[in-house]
């Protein structure tokens, strides 16, 4: 369950919330089976909760997504990338502390 100000990302509107974004967007790759995903799913509600008006925050699930996965080569999840203007600016794999995400979203957020 995303927490209120976590959005979700499909096939059908990652182009428009994502790609064609002005601002920088949080965008993490996860499937429902995957243990550390599931753990990493409170940093990113915190995270969308911290930066919002600033970033858009949200997940992708890449089982139900898996053309959006497959084109930006999602091998192992969770991955974490941040958009901006349609261009990746970092791209985080595996489970890492929360101020590893809020150190990439720093300079992006001002």
């Amino acid at each position: 369950m995303a927490g209120a100000n976590t959005l979700t990302f499909t096939e059908d509107n990652f182009e428009q919330q994502v790609l064609q974004s002005e601002g920088p967007v949080l965008v993490d790759f996860w499937a429902e089976w995957c243990a550390p995903c599931k753990a990493l799913g409170p940093v990113i509600d915190q995270l969308a909760d911290d930066y919002q008006g600033k970033v858009k925050v949200g997940k992708l699930d890449t089982e139900a997504n898996q053309n959006v996965a497959i084109k930006y080569g999602i091998s192992s999840i969770p991955t974490v990338i941040l958009f901006h203007r349609g261009e990746i600016k970092e791209k985080l794999v595996g489970l890492r502390p929360k101020k590893d995400y809020a150190a990439v979203l720093a300079d992006l957020a001002e």
